[in-house]
């Protein structure tokens, strides 16, 4: 059995757990030991049960791209992002896997029902790292969120945290 659990990135004065929009997973969240630098922070909260909080809220209160990357059994990420002016969006790493855990085919819905289709996830990402101070090219997200590979999905997440530039590579 793989990973469950959430990752949450942000940048605040505080420490992120100490935001009301995380009061509710702040006893169980822990700082992860990657360094991030310019005031970010990568927080995890191991749990495959419940919320973790809420992004769109955490970057209202931040003032800054608030990203949470929900991981399932280390084979595909839920990635929700929000900003406080190029608002929210979200997309998935693994495709095939969360095809899978979805069961999306059946009842006529497909993964883009769920999520935005990579090349618009890739797009909404680039916007998502210039509200955050970034100069992005959607080219090398879109290879993330297209990547369908045997490797584990929280290393699919830190590629794409440093591919946007909120962690380093």
């Amino acid at each position: 059995m793989g990973y469950w659990g959430y990752f949450v990135v942000g940048r605040g004065e505080r420490p992120l757990g100490e935001y009301e929009a995380l009061a509710g997973a702040a006893p169980e969240l822990t700082r992860a030991r990657r360094p991030t630098g310019e005031g970010w922070q990568l927080w995890e909260y191991p749990s495959g049960d419940g919320d973790v909080g809420s992004m769109n809220v955490l970057a209202r209160e931040t003032g800054a791209p608030a990203l949470f990357g929900y991981v399932m059994d280390s084979a595909c990420v839920v990635v929700e992002a929000a900003a406080p002016e190029s608002g929210a969006w979200t997309a998935c790493l693994g495709r095939a896997a969360m095809a899978r855990y979805l069961g999306a085919g059946q009842e006529g819905l497909t993964l883009d029902d769920y999520f935005l289709e990579p090349r618009d996830a890739a797009e909404r990402a680039a916007a998502w790292a210039a509200e955050a101070g970034r100069t992005v090219a959607a080219e090398p997200l879109l290879d993330v969120l297209t990547a369908d590979s045997d490797e584990l999905a929280e290393n699919m997440l830190f590629r794409f945290l440093g591919r946007l530039g909120v962690v380093p590579l």
